[in-house]
């Protein structure tokens, strides 16, 4: 699994894409899981955060829709480590569903870069990316 999580990692940073993660949700734990990570020193591999069943949770995981941000204060309300994402010079966030075969959303795409990245034709580009190496 981790070779495909790095071959999407590489074709996302290709488009621009500056740290990327992949996050996998435990409902009976209550957790979100960091399955992959770009930056592991700021975001380790099987870091773990509480799964929170807030608007971003309603969108990504029950709707099965992107999240995007292109600003910092787009993502700042819903993102706890936000301070940290700015600090490291990253301004935009996109977070892609990953649509399982049954419907169902096990995890996430999380895509951040400089400030308004995120346009249509590069979301349409990413989203097509995650769909390749799903």
């Amino acid at each position: 699994m981790s070779d495909v999580f790095l071959a999407l990692e590489q074709d996302c940073t290709a488009l621009g894409t500056r740290l990327f993660t992949i996050t996998t949700h435990d409902l009976p734990h209550g957790l979100f899981r960091r399955a992959h990570s770009s930056h592991p020193v700021e975001y380790p591999t099987h870091g773990t955060k509480p799964l929170v069943r807030d608007a971003w949770y309603d969108l990504c995981i029950g709707r099965a829709r992107p999240f995007i941000a292109n600003t910092p204060e787009g993502f700042a309300t819903v993102f706890f480590d936000h301070a940290l994402i700015t600090s490291m010079g990253l301004s935009s966030a996109a977070n892609l569903p990953v649509i399982a075969a049954d419907g169902t959303v096990p995890g996430t795409v999380n895509l951040l870069a400089e400030a308004r990245h995120f346009t249509p034709a590069r979301l349409a580009a990413y989203s097509a990316l995650v769909e390749r190496h799903r």
